[in-house]
């Protein structure tokens, strides 16, 4: 059973910045590319509650539970977001695979999701698809990367950033 929270968003500069899995890694080359931000994403695998608290220096912070998020301080973290951010409709979810909805009959424009570490943009059936891959300890051989999102009305436009560590 996923807990979902609803919020609506206005931002100026429709600067968005999305991290994921950071597993209580918060590399200062992330916090350096998410300066500018008028609002963070986390989509889970967060690690410590003091990642949360860092990325809130930087501008307001949307989070989400992922499959590693146990302790005590993440259960009112919410499994799942539905964002209104100016016109632009999201949806993040930890893992990809547990989407249960039909993003476009639900009037989304992009998901966000975490997990695999890897990063992806992709476009599918009209949705947008991100990834923003592992800000944390880097895994395999997948690059330690981030994203950043730029809304105005109901476009989305996203870039994978991969931080030179």
């Amino acid at each position: 059973m996923f807990t979902t929270q609803q919020a609506d968003v206005t931002l100026k500069s429709g600067r968005v910045g999305v991290i994921s899995d950071t597993h209580g890694l918060l590399r200062p080359e992330a916090l350096a590319a998410l300066k500018g931000s008028e609002l963070i994403l986390h989509a889970g695998d967060i690690g410590k509650p003091e990642v949360l608290t860092s990325l809130g220096s930087i501008a307001p912070v949307f989070a989400i539970r992922g499959n590693n998020d146990r302790e005590a301080w993440a259960k009112k973290i919410p499994d799942i977001l539905k964002l209104r951010i100016n016109r632009a409709r999201l949806y993040i979810i930890h893992n990809v695979n547990d989407l249960e909805i039909d993003p476009a009959a639900e009037g989304f424009h992009a998901v966000i999701s975490g997990h695999s570490h890897k990063p992806v943009f992709a476009i599918r059936g009209g949705i947008i698809f991100i990834n923003p891959g592992s800000a944390g300890p880097r895994r395999f051989k997948l690059p330690v990367a981030m994203s950043r999102l730029t809304i105005h009305g109901p476009k989305v436009r996203v870039k994978i950033i991969e931080l030179k560590i």
